[in-house]
């Protein structure tokens, strides 16, 4: 048996590309289809993972995969608004702890998250540099952003417009980094934090204006009395905040009116989330609250169906690989004729030449499955991250 097995083991290695084919054939049909399994396995994990971390989401009633990416991801469009009373009225309930969240605007394709200080404490983020924003204007930094931008605690960064003419007059906004985060592999590292108040600002909903009774203000003053002072259209709306000019922005209209994108809501209790989801359950509610693990959970279902039918268009594919690897090996007998009438002359049986072609095949097969086997542990060891670069790419 010995003597077979070696010589199977030479032809196999002096005919080395034939031999190449087969095996590398043979690996990629046992690995795509596990290699799949595997890659849609971990991707499920890192989506459920934060939308589990994140017990109840109160949003417009707009699409709820969409208010859920938004909100989680910062990668989808902007849902539908609802407005800061809903925090208010969270709030009220004494059922939940209210986070709002306002993901409308970027900086050099960074998302900008307006959001309170409960967020870092909520997502367990922490500095690696620098401090939490305190006043309006200022902003923290995911690791990734910071890299991507360039930028880190001292530094600055200027909001993008979202349109390239901008016909209401608001114009970018220039925001003091007051810290940078230590890197969470979540979408996290991607955004630019800054205070609910300061993304309203670069909407245009809070202003801050030239003080009018200083002298160097007098181009701007149209008309002036003891009573009030009327300024023409060169009025300067300031797009960076400083210790000067903080004093002059100010709120225009019911603050409760204000949009955000989205409100993160942490019930004290099982409870207590189960009271609060009930509140939003009548027809004529604006807004509408939802579990994002339930979204996530139904997004992840089409994504399991359609990998049934790639995983059974694989198999198809690996049956048609496979009868084709057959014939290659029936094939081989018949221009092997000749050596086989050698091995019998020389007092080889029969049985002698079905084990060496017996042989020939299983190493191949053998081989093949050992590289399929090291293919699929590359990918459990390095898939997670893989796909942590893809979602944060």
């Amino acid at each position: 048996m010995t003597d077979v097995l070696y010589l199977a083991w030479r032809y196999l290695t002096h005919h080395r590309i034939k031999t190449l084919i087969l095996v590398t054939t043979i690996a990629l049909i046992v690995y795509l289809p596990v290699g799949l399994n595997v890659l849609v396995g971990q991707s499920a994990d890192e989506l459920t993972a934060r939308a589990a971390d994140t017990p109840l989401l109160v949003g417009a009633r707009s699409s709820p995969l969409e208010l859920v990416l938004s909100s989680l991801y910062f990668d989808a469009d902007t849902p539908e608004l609802t407005i800061y009373a809903e925090v208010e009225r969270i709030a009220a309930s004494g059922l939940a702890d209210p986070i709002p969240l306002y993901v409308r605007f970027r900086a050099r394709n960074q998302p900008i998250v307006g959001t309170t200080l409960d967020y870092f404490e909520f997502r367990r983020l922490r500095l690696a540099s620098g401090r939490a924003m305190a006043v309006l204007g200022e902003c923290v930094l995911g690791a990734e952003a910071a890299q991507r931008l360039g930028v880190g605690a001292g530094g600055a960064v200027v909001s993008s417009p979202e349109t390239v003419f901008d016909l209401a007059g608001v114009y970018p906004l220039r925001m003091q980094v007051t810290g940078i985060l230590e890197r969470s592999f979540t979408p996290d590292d991607l955004a630019i934090f800054v205070d609910l108040k300061t993304a309203w600002i670069i909407q245009g909903l809070v202003h801050g204006h030239q003080d009018l009774a200083a002298p160097e203000a007098a181009a701007a003053v149209l008309d002036r009395d003891e009573n009030r002072i009327t300024a023409n259209a060169s009025v300067v709306q300031y797009t960076e905040i400083t210790a000067e000019n903080i004093d002059s922005f100010h709120f225009h209209g019911d603050r409760a009116a204000y949009p955000i994108s989205a409100v993160i809501a942490v019930p004290h209790d099982e409870k207590s989330g189960v009271l609060l989801m009930g509140r939003y359950e009548s027809e004529g509610e604006a807004a509408r609250i939802v579990r994002p693990r339930v979204v996530i959970d139904d997004l992840l279902g089409t994504v399991f169906t359609v990998q049934g039918f790639v995983v059974a268009a694989l198999g198809l594919v690996a049956l048609a690989t496979l009868a084709t690897a057959a014939l290659v090996f029936l094939l081989s007998l018949r221009l092997r004729r000749r050596e086989i009438e050698t091995i019998v002359k020389i007092g080889g049986s029969r049985l002698n030449v079905g084990a060496l072609f017996a042989s020939e095949t299983v190493i191949v097969l053998i081989v093949g499955g050992a590289m399929a086997a090291a293919l699929t542990l590359l990918t459990r060891l390095f898939g997670a991250g893989a796909i942590r670069a893809f979602l944060l790419g």
